[in-house]
């Protein structure tokens, strides 16, 4: 396939990242097709108008529906807010497209699993969830490097991820803080990547005992002043876990925790040492061998270069560092490369699914107050 149309249903923070990875695959990555960039999709008619010539697309429309009949469009990305990816994703898959959606998967695992299933049925078409973080070039050498035995029989994960975008108690109430719209709190936006890293790194979660809670129980209305309403979704989500080696771990989160911004940070021990990774410094990967005289061991930092693949598509010197965006845009080539059926580390629907069984045993772990096995 030389060339695929795609479409894009949503215009915010993830719609532009998207957009940004459709403009940059073909320059960074020659092996993949060309993208046409052929219609954008949001709510407001003069919005997105506006967004499809900023973000290069040929044509706009307010009628996501409208994207499956379309011949030119041989992808869809979905970025819209949880609550419409089941539907979405369903219907393009059931139209013969492939299938971008951010994460969450959905709402509930039973939105996740029709997701799933209906992904099974398709006609040989591709699926991919947003977990970008896992194209990191500094995460994959931490993978290479436990799986070469550098830090000797791995035993212990320590993953948290917290951010303060809802730190301020004051901060107005929305539909983000529903279980109707939004589903999970910090587990769906913020847990499943700490869950995704964790099990690239150690295998997958076969059980767990956790605590979820909400800290701020009401937050003020916009433009009703003196009136409130409840939130209903989790602010904090901590678990122990256990690997299906046998590993254990321990997991943390949250969305309240006052200036951290990007704070998804891992640490793997082994019986050999260990090493960590902060994603606020993602270009670092940190390594502690227990070799050599005890007085002049230390943390060795490793700094991201060209001979950590995918870094050098995207910047042929090392240390100058790569972002979030650009970690976007390898995970679209993953994509592509499983469109072309070439071997492909995207996260599919199936893989996706098990990160969604995890964070859903987190709430069932939490309301039932016992350990849960994750099937």
């Amino acid at each position: 396939m030389n060339r695929i149309g795609v479409a894009l249903i949503g215009t915010g923070f993830m719609g532009k990242c998207h957009a940004m990875a459709y403009g940059a695959g073909k320059a960074v990555f020659g092996d993949v097709p060309h993208v046409s960039r052929v219609t954008l999709c949001d709510m407001d008619e003069a919005h997105t108008k506006k967004c499809a010539d900023e973000f290069g697309f040929a044509r706009h429309t307010t009628d996501w529906k409208s994207l499956l009949a379309d011949p030119e469009v041989q992808l869809i990305s979905i970025t819209s807010p949880n609550g419409l990816h089941r539907e979405m994703a369903v219907a393009a898959l059931e139209a013969g497209k492939h299938v971008w959606c951010e994460k969450p998967m959905a709402l509930t695992l039973a939105d996740a699993e029709a997701m799933t299933a209906a992904a099974a049925k398709a006609r040989g078409q591709a699926t991919a969830l947003g977990y970008g973080y896992l194209r990191n070039p500094a995460l994959q050498q931490a993978r290479k490097l436990i799986e070469a035995g550098a830090i000797g029989e791995v035993f212990d994960f320590r993953g948290s991820v917290d951010e303060d975008y809802m730190a301020d108690p004051a901060l107005p109430w929305s539909w983000r803080l529903t279980a109707k719209d939004a589903g999970l709190g910090t587990l769906g936006d913020l847990t499943v990547h700490l869950v995704s890293l964790a099990q690239e790194l150690m295998g997958n979660i076969t059980s767990l005992s956790a605590m979820v809670d909400v800290v701020h129980g009401e937050r003020p209305l916009p433009a009703q002043p003196g009136k409130t309403a409840r939130v209903e979704n989790d602010d904090i989500a901590h678990a122990l876990v256990r690997f299906s080696s046998g590993a254990r771990g321990v997991l943390s989160s949250s969305r309240i925790a006052h200036g951290r911004k990007n704070g998804l940070r891992i640490e793997v021990h082994g019986s050999k040492g260990m090493l960590w990774l902060d994603n606020e410094r993602m270009n670092e990967l940190n390594l502690y061998v227990a070799e050599g005289d005890p007085a002049t061991r230390g943390f060795r930092r490793i700094l991201s270069g060209p001979l950590h693949p995918a870094y050098g598509k995207l910047c042929p010197a090392p240390g100058h560092g790569l972002g979030f965006n650009e970690l976007k845009v390898i995970e679209l080539a993953e994509l592509l490369y499983a469109i072309e059926g070439k071997p492909s580390q995207s996260v599919d629907f199936k893989k996706g699914l098990e990160i969604e069984k995890v964070i859903h045993g987190f709430a069932r772990s939490a309301k039932d107050g016992a350990w849960v096995t994750i099937a």
